[in-house]
């Protein structure tokens, strides 16, 4: 194999793009977000690293050695910010507070946050695999089946719904002593993350969830501890300047003209220098924090609100016979008067949270034709199953004697 073809392999968007077994939030939070952060990390790091980060103005004196210390000392130490109209005092304790420590440091705290916002996929990858299903490999299936045969197609989804029966089937209780019985009734009332109870793809899914808008709220407050105490209502202050007409006025956050202090010793002579120095790179780091305040924001709030969403849907149990009436009706399955008590039967009891909770991604990532197919299957399975085949012959002659 090619070095050309492994390079094109690793960098192909369906690698970076991962699985998809999660909705378009989540792929927001760990895909778009972290390509930006990346993208940003690498134009910054370029610029720093691979160009001329800092011009200083140095005394006529200097030589070439001296200007290329200066510079190199100054990117180092760290320069600080004052306005033109200000006096520099000698006292250079009091430049302390103006010191600007963090912008060496720019693509390693970005591409630091990009790790920060795929760390909850990795929870997820790592610990969705626990359920006893790859649900990554359901989604492939049932998406792969929307083109092709009509014949295969039908197959296909028989194999799935088959598969997902012996899954749901396998994750039951089968031994009831006291312990079990007792968080069997605490699950009526509490939301316990349990294999047996149908509830841990659904717990661990809100877990990673709440991991997507812990860390988009926290990164507000990286950013403002990092970049010195102002980053929460940048936004906010970049429009009132575009409104003020204050674009071209110098960012104390960012600014482009700083000064730096520096000593150099001569035998027993030590003399002070206080330098102006150029950030260049500074005009960029403006704009794309400013950019990031703004997608950290839409991100939150899509966040937060799927959140909400997903725990709306997972507490109110009659979201769980909402989704499978709504194939149901769309295939023509409902057409007794006993359908509809089977129905809620088979969401609350057999396909449960996790069931649900499996059709909804899949959902996520197919079309209503191809859910109302999987849902029929699914419901012929469990109408033939001896227990329920039982019951219906029960009903069907209870209301014949009637």
């Amino acid at each position: 194999m090619s070095v050309g073809a492994i390079v094109g392999g690793w960098t192909s968007w369906n690698k970076l793009r991962g699985n998809d077994d999660d909705d378009w939030v989540d792929r927001l939070n760990h895909i778009y977000t972290v390509v930006i952060l990346i993208i940003f990390g690498l134009f910054v790091g370029s610029g720093q690293y691979a160009g001329d980060p800092i011009q200083c103005w140095c005394p006529a004196h200097f030589t070439g050695s001296y200007v290329a210390y200066t510079k190199s000392y100054c990117w180092i130490k760290n320069t600080y910010y004052l306005p033109m109209h200000d006096t520099i005092t000698p006292d250079n304790e009091s430049h302390h507070e103006q010191e600007l420590t963090y912008y060496q440091w720019i693509p390693l705290i970005l591409l630091f946050m990009a790790f920060l916002f795929k760390f909850p996929s990795f929870v997820w990858r790592m610990l969705a695999g626990m359920s006893g299903i790859n649900l990554n490999k359901i989604v492939e299936m049932t998406a792969s089946t929307q083109v092709g045969d009509h014949k295969k197609r039908d197959q296909t989804v028989e194999h799935i719904a088959m598969y997902l029966d012996r899954w749901l089937e396998s994750n039951r209780q089968y031994h009831w002593n006291v312990l079990v019985r007792m968080r069997h009734r605490a699950s009526k009332y509490l939301f316990l993350c349990n294999k047996r109870e149908g509830t841990f793809l659904t717990g661990l899914y809100l877990f990673v969830k709440l991991l997507y808008v812990v860390n988009v709220i926290c990164h507000f407050f990286i950013l403002n501890s990092f970049l010195g105490g102002f980053f929460e209502m940048w936004g906010i202050e970049a429009i009132n300047s575009l409104a003020q007409e204050a674009v071209t006025k110098e960012s104390r956050r960012f600014p482009r003209v700083t000064l730096c202090d520096f000593k150099i010793r001569q035998l027993q002579n030590i003399q002070d220098y206080t330098v102006q120095c150029v950030l260049p790179i500074n005009l960029f780091n403006e704009k794309i924090f400013i950019f990031l305040w703004f997608w950290f924001v839409l991100v939150a709030i899509v966040t937060c609100a799927s959140f909400l969403i997903w725990i709306w849907r997972t507490i109110f149990r009659r979201n769980r016979v909402t989704i499978i009436k709504k194939y149901l009706k769309i295939s023509d399955n409902l057409q007794h008067p006993g359908d509809k008590k089977l129905c809620k039967k088979f969401a609350d009891q057999h396909l449960r949270d996790d069931g649900i909770f499996l059709l909804r991604i899949v959902e996520k990532n197919s079309n209503d034709i191809l859910m109302a197919d999987l849902v029929t299957k699914m419901w012929e399975i469990y109408q033939n199953k001896p227990m329920i085949k039982k019951e219906k012959e029960g009903e069907m002659n209870g209301e014949t004697y009637a």
